[in-house]
């Protein structure tokens, strides 16, 4: 009777977290990064706020949006700000992802810039829809690869509805 329940319930756990990547799903998430966390020739210190909003558009692919905000420096300050488009592929049902995104950045009034990037991170389950997402990221500088390029990393908080 022991070995039935636990079967049971095992497949219960499964059939519960596979529901969160299928086709159809919601997703709302916020991350930060920086607290030189991340590192670019041009930076010292870099403090980033990024919202995410999102759809799954079939089970384990999802696509978003993303808005950010970022404060880099204490010798040369500067604000940046950010909007761009991105998707993930969840590899297996744990929560392991694959990322991909493009982001137009804005900074200072004087600067602009296409930035591709990719990342690498885990959506943690704490609850039924609400995550913790550790990410690993580099993004890539088309105007001037050796400043702003970026390597990284950020977490964040993702609800899945």
């Amino acid at each position: 009777m022991k070995k039935t329940v636990m079967l049971l319930l095992a497949m219960l756990m499964a059939t519960a977290g596979y529901a969160q990547f299928e086709k159809g799903k919601y997703y709302v998430g916020a991350s930060f990064s920086g607290f030189n966390l991340s590192y670019s020739g041009a930076e010292k210190l870099n403090l980033g706020l990024d919202a995410q909003a999102g759809r799954m558009i079939a089970d384990d692919w999802m696509l978003f949006g993303r808005l950010g905000y970022s404060h880099s420096g204490l010798d040369g300050a500067s604000d940046t700000f950010s909007v761009g488009i991105g998707g993930r592929y969840y590899i297996i049902q744990n929560g392991l992802y694959l990322g991909v995104n493009a982001r137009l950045v804005h900074a200072n009034h004087n600067y602009n810039d296409l930035m591709p990037g990719i990342e690498v991170g885990y959506a943690f389950f704490v609850s039924r829809t609400v995550t913790i997402e550790p990410a690993v990221y580099y993004d890539q500088s088309f105007n001037n690869h050796s400043d702003y390029s970026k390597i990284g990393f950020r977490i964040g908080v993702g609800v899945y509805l």
